[in-house]
């Protein structure tokens, strides 16, 4: 029998440059959201890659995001940080004002990309306002909640103004980081990768320097974030010190999100590499490495 790991754990929440007076839970629980999806201030939002999985099946009340609309794919790369502009206009459609809490809620296992939505808005401005359903829209169905089928509410446009908070930064940051002691870049992907098995990119390896941290490690068979004490082993492996700042990279700054989640539910100052090795393995000027066998 099916049966689902996903325990309300607490959060202790580390200031990057920035901080907000009462930041809300990084993970909620199905139970923790069911006794509060009529709160006021609460915004629900659901990821799926088509509007017909949307309307098909969703909570009551949550409003439909198209991870595009905020990690948009371009000639420079995939998974961009959306304009302000761009961004005020999907995030005032939703919805979100200013003391909004949003939830997000993953489907199937879709929980790297929705991880990266948890990224992006902390990066434009939502810092300490956005949660994640632990086990997403399938621990919700698991615990006997209610889904409906229909459209996307109407709802009122909000008022917050999207502002970057240097949460995703570039390869210049990255090559900084690298020689200073308060700050470790990881790299998220699997072992086999980071060690340099082909990946199709121009160089395989990764960032000299880099420490392995993969994101499978840090989710569950039922696609839940792992207990506290089970993550924290994970960190411990490449950083004991909450006070060093960690910079995450995969390929394309996805799977790094999953990372970026733990880190934040654990209290370690993150940002992630958006270029990722997407970029850096295009440039030769910049320092690569396999692990040696």
């Amino acid at each position: 029998m099916i049966r689902f790991l996903c325990l309300l754990l607490g959060i202790s929440v580390s200031v990057i440059a920035f901080t907000k007076p009462n930041p809300v839970p990084v993970l909620v629980e199905a139970q923790w959201l069911k006794e509060h999806q009529a709160d006021k201030d609460l915004v629900i939002l659901q990821t799926n890659f088509i509007r017909l999985d949307f309307e098909r099946e969703h909570i009551a009340g949550a409003r439909f995001l198209w991870p595009d609309w905020l990690a948009a794919h371009s000639p420079e790369g995939n998974f961009n940080a959306p304009g302000i502009e761009a961004a005020n206009r999907v995030l005032q459609s939703l919805g979100i004002n200013k003391e909004s809490h949003v939830v997000l809620v993953f489907t199937k296992a879709d929980i790297t990309v929705t991880a990266r939505m948890f990224l992006t808005l902390e990066h434009l401005g939502l810092y300490g306002q956005v949660s994640l359903l632990n086990g997403g829209l399938e621990a919700w169905k698991y615990f006997g909640f209610e889904v409906i089928a229909g459209a996307s509410p109407v709802v009122k446009n909000g008022n917050f103004t999207a502002a970057y908070q240097q949460l995703l930064v570039d390869k210049n940051y990255v090559q900084n980081a690298l020689l200073k002691k308060d700050k470790l870049v990881v790299d998220a992907r699997l072992k086999r990768f980071y060690d340099g098995d082909p990946t199709g990119n121009p160089r395989d390896g990764h960032i000299t320097g880099a420490l392995n941290l993969p994101f499978p490690d840090l989710i569950d068979s039922f696609t839940c974030i792992k207990p506290i004490a089970e993550l924290q082993v994970y960190f411990d492996k490449v950083n004991t010190d909450k006070h060093k700042e960690m910079i995450g990279y995969c390929f394309i700054g996805q799977t790094a999100s999953v990372v970026y989640l733990a880190g934040r539910l654990l209290g370690y100052p993150m940002r992630i590499y958006d270029g990722s090795l997407q970029e850096w393995s295009r440039l030769p000027e910049l320092p690569m490495e396999k692990s040696k066998q």
